[in-house]
């Protein structure tokens, strides 16, 4: 009888799939994908969810225990990988969560085999931000590793110069489906005020006392202009912090001419950046920088500071600075509030730039290839 099985990709994660995060996003995403294109059968393993319920999904969800502590969730974890998988048996164990990807490597030093499956790992993060401890577990894993996959170039590099990991490839990184469909009716008709946009979880990468300096230039060097800002809190400590950012943004531009929101969905976020004309990236670190992609879907104009990944998703340097040269940023702005063919021509070059690079068809065409390849 001939055997008309698909090959499995199973996506191991620590985390629930319905918990909002990068990694849970990308792997639906792709999950989704996979799904209409029919030639794989994705399935993915993680905790029980939270709000979903695993028929919710067009895709198969395997789920196990998790504790509060750290060490039994890793044995819980151990113990999961090792009993689904040798269920599955799958062709290919793609993994893109650090956690996920130690516990793998345990399983395997236990078992001391992969029962057949290729292992993918995609690191969304960088290089130089793990622990060392982390970073040693890791590498040991990524020994037996048949590919690794990163989201930008300039980590990709930095693996290359800073590991024996071989072979490495990269995949940009892609963002909610919610983003996909352009409305141009949507879009906002820039006005007689700019709307610059600043949106992020309350953290330090995100360096919110630098983008309130930003605004506070911005508005010194006579630009008349409204921020749309929306912060997510997770935290003990969060909401002063949030009340800190608001107050110096409306000591520079007036409380008429600053509108925010906290803890927007992906839905609202989608819906949001339509309302802005520039938006503002103010990081001190970033492996990737999804949110300039998530505007750019929508026809932002944006510019960002040159750290880590962003440059290289920005894709120009007219458009990036520094914390130390915020008049790059603030010529920047004055330039799109007196000529608007230039902000137009601007909005419709990142919108082009979004559609070749960083679409979910591009991801998944991407992805596609690789495991192809991997299962040939």
């Amino acid at each position: 009888m001939a055997d008309n099985r698909k090959p499995i990709i199973a996506y191991l994660l620590e985390y629930p799939l319905d918990l909002p995060g990068g990694a849970q996003m990308s792997t639906e995403s792709l999950c989704m994908g996979l799904v209409e294109n029919g030639e794989f059968e994705p399935v993915v393993v993680c905790p029980h969810l939270l709000s979903k319920k695993a028929e919710d999904y067009p895709f198969r969800i395997m789920t196990y225990d998790m504790g509060e502590k750290r060490i039994p969730n890793l044995l819980m974890r151990i113990m999961a990988f090792r009993r689904i998988l040798g269920k599955l048996k799958p062709e290919i164990v793609h993994i893109q969560m650090p956690e996920s990807l130690i516990t793998y490597g345990l399983c395997l030093r236990k078992s001391g085999k992969r029962g057949g499956s290729k292992l993918i790992f995609t690191d969304r993060g960088l290089f130089y931000g793990y622990r060392k401890h982390s970073m040693t577990l890791m590498q040991m894993t990524l020994k037996k590793a048949d590919l690794m996959l990163t989201t930008t170039e300039f980590n990709r590099q930095m693996w290359l110069d800073g590991s024996k990991v071989r072979p490495i490839e990269k995949v940009a990184n892609t963002i909610s489906e919610k983003f996909t469909a352009f409305d141009p009716s949507l879009r906002k008709e820039t006005g007689e005020m700019l709307t610059l946009g600043l949106a992020g979880r309350i953290c330090e990468e995100k360096n919110w006392p630098f983008a309130v300096s930003l605004i506070q230039k911005i508005a010194q060097a006579g630009v008349k202009f409204k921020v749309n800002l929306v912060l997510s809190v997770f935290e003990k400590g969060d909401d002063e912090q949030v009340k800190k950012i608001i107050e110096g943004i409306t000591e520079a531009i007036g409380e008429e001419n600053l509108e925010f929101h906290q803890d927007y969905s992906q839905q609202e976020m989608q819906r949001y950046y339509y309302g802005l004309d520039i938006f503002i990236m103010t990081s001190q670190f970033e492996s990737f920088g999804k949110a300039a992609v998530e505007a750019m879907s929508r026809g932002c104009a944006v510019i960002s500071t040159e750290v880590g990944g962003l440059p290289e998703v920005v894709g120009r340097k007219e458009n990036l600075y520094t914390e130390n040269t915020p008049e790059i940023a603030v010529e920047y702005i004055k330039r799109a509030d007196r000529d608007r063919e230039f902000l137009k021509a601007e909005q419709e070059y990142f919108l082009a730039r979004f559609r070749d690079n960083f679409s979910q068809d591009r991801c998944l065409r991407d992805h596609l290839e690789i495991y192809r390849r991997s299962t040939r």
